[in-house]
């Protein structure tokens, strides 16, 4: 079969991206080096909580969609979707390697003519300093040969009302064909295109939109210590904040940010912005801020069941986020450790990622002197603490 679209990458943003093109009448082959992966998606089944399996498996009866780890069947593609994922090393710094690897493998068999879509989040001047000479060293073509274009994901999970067809599109070409290519492909399934003039201005919208909400969390949760210690409640000064009509967005505290986006998507900025000597200070207290929330909410833990040693502690949620199973970044990591390092036996109740860092969830239960509320799923049965009393770090219950 001949693959009109490739999507490198089947994870959190490439599989949403292939099921859409495939809805769209496309055929799509996505490629995953993952072979366990590979051998779930082409039975249909999905793990990624917006593809439903059912959707997924219409997709493979129909040969719409096909996964597989051999790029080699990007060769007759007319349009290929990066789609890897663009995480922090060890000690914050950006980490392309991931976009490198797979601008390499699709290279070798790029044909001339095909469109080249980046979506992973980089810096500014990754697209065209990085990808573009990556292909022209790695393949036969020149830039001439192909189009080049750069259009930022925009996936938030379990979101019911913003999703792939219903979000706006930010495009950005190498040039202004290039540019007309995306947008004519991404037309096909998106309901909105913003065509922006640069690739470098779509690079770093996507920088700006998540460091926005990271500094605007990072101030809520300072504000929250205030609150706490003036013995105000956060939410109801939200609450009455958010009467303005103008000038105000809601933000709402916690432990801190997790995901992929928030709490690295503004680091590749930051990053950048040093290497041009011009640093983003806000960025970086922002960080540092939401990093202090779960020591903050440990030192809150002493003060409610006092010295730590050998308490039983039950952390409720891993996740990232409540209703997903994602564990990326999670602040909760962070929390177990400081509470470990202080005596503390902890242990976790999380019943859609069931297993984490090597061990596994545990029951509700009243067996525990304290319960610490990260991240709340819709399914929650709190009952089953009986008396246990509760350290909720998003405000009240």
């Amino acid at each position: 079969m001949n693959y009109e679209v490739s999507v490198i990458g089947l994870g959190y943003v490439g599989l949403p991206v292939a099921l859409a093109a495939s809805k769209a009448g496309f055929k799509v082959i996505g490629i995953d080096l993952n072979n366990q992966l590979v051998g779930l998606l082409n039975k249909g089944i999905s793990e990624i909580t917006d593809v439903p399996s059912s959707e997924l498996k219409d997709a493979v009866v129909a040969n719409k969609f096909e996964a597989s780890s051999n790029f080699a069947l990007v060769k007759d593609s007319d349009f290929v979707l990066i789609c890897v994922p663009t995480p922090l090393k060890e000690g914050g710094k950006p980490d392309l390697s991931f976009v490198e690897a797979a601008t390499q493998s699709v290279a070798k068999y790029l044909k001339k003519g095909s469109v080249l879509i980046l979506e992973s989040t980089v810096m500014p001047g990754v697209t065209k300093g990085l990808v573009l000479p990556l292909v022209e060293r790695f393949s036969k073509l020149k830039a001439a040969d192909f189009h080049l274009a750069y259009s930022p994901e925009r996936i938030d999970p379990l979101n019911k009302t913003w999703n792939i067809t219903n979000t706006p599109k930010l495009v950005a070409g190498i040039n202004l064909v290039s540019r007309e290519k995306a947008v004519n492909f991404y037309s096909n399934f998106v309901d909105s295109i913003i065509e922006c003039e640069s690739i470098e201005v779509a690079e770093t919208a996507k920088l700006l939109e998540n460091s926005f909400r990271l500094v605007n969390i990072s101030f809520i949760n300072e504000l929250s210590i205030f609150c706490d210690k003036m013995g105000i409640d956060t939410g109801s000064v939200i609450k009455a904040a958010s009467t303005k009509p103008y000038g105000f967005m809601p933000f709402y505290p916690s432990i801190g940010v997790g995901g992929h986006c928030i709490p690295v998507d503004p680091v590749y900025l930051s990053r950048k912005a040093e290497e041009l000597k011009v640093p983003q200070n806000m960025i970086n207290l922002a960080v540092e801020i939401n990093k202090k929330m779960p020591h903050h909410f440990a030192g809150k833990t002493e003060k409610v069941i006092g010295n730590l040693k050998d308490k039983k502690i039950l952390v409720i949620g891993v996740a990232y986020k409540p209703n997903v199973v994602d564990v990326r970044e999670s602040p909760a990591q962070e929390l177990i450790a400081i509470l470990r390092q202080k005596g503390a036996i902890v242990s976790w109740h999380d019943d859609l990622v069931n297993e984490w860092n090597g061990e596994k969830s545990v029951d509700l239960s009243i067996d525990f002197d304290l319960a610490i509320m990260v991240t709340p799923h819709d399914n929650l049965d709190l009952k089953k603490l009986g008396g246990v009393p509760i350290l909720n770090t998003r405000g009240s219950i």
